[in-house]
């Protein structure tokens, strides 16, 4: 069907305009891309079942984590599978509905896990500065309202400015999305209308989001590290500063990212920045995230072991049922 218009002045179809010039390379980015996704998917549902299975990860920290790399699977999941679509069909279009439903759990997923990085960091905030008041502090019903709300924080935000682009009037009859999903300033553009309140509106829940999020973050670290440098021994601090330096790592990559796209009051800027930029929020972030708090972290690393090797146990266990009831018959 070619893109155009329906009956109340809406698009029917984009076109997303993805990764130019892929002719010779089509085959190599879709496998890198492929990889990337399976990998992030692989690195999440690991953390995931390893906190679930694990009693010793089933305290605050491991909870969040595991709400982080939840939304990392849900985020990646909104954006890469129709990417990859679109790379190995050189079919770009994409419906109206579609567009607008990943708009908005982009936005949604996007905003929960700047609430949860930010709730993250007054764990850690609590745990090294209050470690006798921390357990009563971050008890286990507390911490699922927390989470809680932080999903539904994301949510509802996000579904204003939905609405208001899904009414918004689309020109022309190839209405071509300048990015490889339905992104805020490239859907704006494409509008046959000022969207100026509207880019105002998006500004200022990113700036509330984004921003309040960030200070949180920035403050509970000030306290963190005026904390660790009172303690006497060396081990102590280097104990002490272990247990957020995964997470401020991932605080970095994902806040300096988020800023530069969208905290600023007008939606333009180049095409190709914007790109790579995003390209870091949405593939380098969620695949860094397992290995930085896996590779770094002995209990995680240690409970994956323990998973591992009961897995082996229960199929040698399930092969040797298998063979023995083979030799019966």
């Amino acid at each position: 069907m070619t893109p155009g218009r329906n009956q109340s002045s809406g698009m029917t179809e984009f076109i997303l305009a993805g990764f130019p010039n892929l002719n010779s390379t089509r085959a190599e980015v879709f496998s890198i891309f492929l990889l990337v996704y399976l990998l992030t998917l692989t690195g999440n549902v690991l953390i995931v079942s390893a906190v679930g299975a694990d009693t010793r990860l089933q305290t605050p920290m491991y909870f969040f984590l595991g709400n982080l790399s939840c939304l990392e699977i849900l985020l990646t999941s909104v954006i890469i599978p129709k990417m990859l679509s679109n790379i190995l069909l050189r079919q770009h279009t994409i419906s109206f509905a579609a567009c607008i439903t990943q708009f908005y759990f982009y936005f949604f997923l996007g905003a929960s896990e700047f609430l949860l990085l930010a709730v993250m960091s007054v764990d850690r905030y609590l745990a090294i500065c209050h470690p006798l008041h921390y357990p009563l502090l971050m008890n286990g019903a507390l911490c699922f309202r927390v989470a809680l709300a932080c999903w539904v924080g994301g949510l509802l935000p996000v579904l204003g400015p939905t609405v208001a682009v899904a009414l918004l009037p689309f020109c022309g009859q190839d209405a071509v999305v300048q990015h490889f999903f339905c992104d805020s300033g490239p859907l704006l553009r494409l509008a046959c209308t000022n969207t100026k309140k509207l880019e105002e509106t998006d500004f200022v829940l990113a700036s509330l989001v984004i921003v309040s999020s960030l200070m949180i973050t920035a403050v509970s670290y000030g306290h963190i590290v005026l904390a660790v440098l009172r303690i006497p021994s060396a081990l102590g601090r280097q104990k002490a500063f272990s247990t957020c330096s995964s997470h401020l790592m991932v605080v970095t990559l994902f806040y300096g990212s988020a800023v530069f796209l969208y905290v600023r009051p007008s939606q333009s800027g180049s095409v190709d920045t914007n790109w790579a930029v995003t390209v870091v929020t949405t593939f380098v972030t969620p695949l860094l995230n397992p290995f930085i708090y896996a590779l770094r972290n002995e209990k995680v690393k240690e409970a994956l072991k323990n998973m591992f090797k009961k897995m082996v146990a229960d199929c040698l266990e399930y092969l040797l049922l298998v063979k023995n009831f083979n030799r019966k018959q």
